[in-house]
């Protein structure tokens, strides 16, 4: 590619005005740099190096990098398409120009960009394959329900770092038919959800029982089964709560389907989380997105820890009124799902469910009295108790 040509491309790039915010990105940094440099000295071989380190996290892949850059930008464009506004022909034109610039830039080859005549030894490589941005952008803006914008186009699960919302880093990809039992618990969960993504009344959901029956994974495999709807998890830990309002506000725009998710819940009767949780389940303006559910775990019926001693305090005058807002914060829930820990029958029916997947060929006879030996060691039976004693039989 001659110099004129380089040039010419890092001054379109840099013109960006719809999807702007792209040029802030390492990689097309790094590239702009390389192209404006018109020398063929030693300078130009550093940037174009820097061009290639910046892809490393994208497996040295530029239309890879490109393709997540340009789905991600949340520009005013994709916006106004979420909200069903009128876009203006100026702004569809400069749309279009720029992906169909984006699409040239995946035609790049490292031998069109290296033309180092003075250099005869190794030249970086990076991958780079045509895509046709303006169809596929199209494509995501026809369904922009569920595909979304910005950060939550990129991943199925995130949690709250700060100030930001990220992707969950090897989020869970447990599906429902690797559960066994507590159908119709996940059945109440997925309806509900499925009424969420409809537009139908949904309520928020108390996951509460035994520990290691499933509760959070029952969650994540929702989430998990409704991805191609629309449908993402934000998870929040309990100390978290005080961003709940600020989570709420950055998705109530957004086109997609939430699940707002708090694991291993419950409160101390002065913890100053407890009634930042009260106002979303109440549904305070503040706290509350259309767009959103609420599901909580936890070991506890009543999520609000109490004490006998709580219960004679004496120096409360409305005590009555106190021990009334306790022991209801669980009952603010739209649902509560009950999971129970497992019969015998039904423990020894996953265990048996799970040795045949994994491919233990055991008498069962055997396997049973095996299994029930691993539970009383535990001390009880459970789901998980049944996948580690599988796990210790492998």
């Amino acid at each position: 590619m001659a110099q004129t040509d380089l040039k010419l491309l890092a001054n379109e790039i840099s013109m960006l005005s719809v999807f702007r915010g792209v040029l802030s990105t390492k990689p097309i940094t790094a590239l702009i740099d390389f192209l404006l440099n018109e020398s063929n000295s030693n300078q130009k071989k550093r940037l174009y190096g820097e061009f290639v380190y910046s892809l490393a996290k994208y497996s040295y892949n530029f239309s890879e990098f490109l393709q997540k850059a340009v789905f991600e930008d949340e520009n005013q464009y994709i916006k106004s398409v979420a909200k069903n506004e009128k876009i203006s022909e100026i702004v569809e034109y400069n749309a279009s120009q720029e992906l169909s610039l984006f699409s040239e830039l995946t035609r790049i080859t490292p031998e069109m960009l290296c033309n180092f005549s003075d250099y005869g030894g190794y030249i970086p490589q990076f991958e780079n394959n045509y895509i046709d941005f303006v169809a596929a952008y199209n494509e995501r803006l026809q369904h922009i329900e569920r595909f979304g914008y910005g950060i939550f186009a990129t991943a199925k699960m995130f949690r709250v770092s700060g100030d930001d919302i990220v992707p969950v880093d090897s989020a869970d990809e447990i599906s429902p038919d690797s559960f066994i039992g507590y159908a119709s618990e996940r059945k109440q969960v997925f309806d509900n959800t499925q009424a969420l993504i409809d537009g139908k009344p949904s309520a928020n959901i108390l996951l509460c029982g035994d520990a290691g029956t499933g509760k959070s994974s029952t969650v994540k495999a929702c989430a998990n089964h409704f991805y191609n709807q629309g449908v993402r998890l934000i998870e929040l830990r309990k100390d978290q709560l005080f961003s709940l309002s600020y989570v709420m506000g950055k998705i109530s725009e957004q086109p997609l389907k939430f699940i707002i998710f708090i694991d291993d819940l419950s409160f101390n009767k002065n913890d100053d989380c407890f009634s930042m949780l009260k106002a979303a389940l109440e549904g305070s303006a503040s706290a509350k997105s259309q767009n959103a559910v609420i599901y909580a775990t936890s070991n506890r019926r009543h999520i609000v820890k109490e004490t006998f001693s709580d219960r004679d305090a004496s120096d409360d005058i409305h005590r009555n009124d106190t021990k009334e807002e306790l022991m209801s914060l669980s009952d603010r829930f739209g649902l509560t799902v009950y999971f129970s820990k497992p019969n015998k029958s039904l423990y020894l029916e996953i265990v048996r469910e799970l040795a045949k997947r994994n491919g233990l060929d055991l008498n069962p006879q055997e396997l049973d009295i095996k299994a029930e030996a691993f539970a009383l060691s535990k001390g009880s039976r459970s789901p998980r108790a049944a996948k580690q004693f599988i796990n210790s039989l492998i």
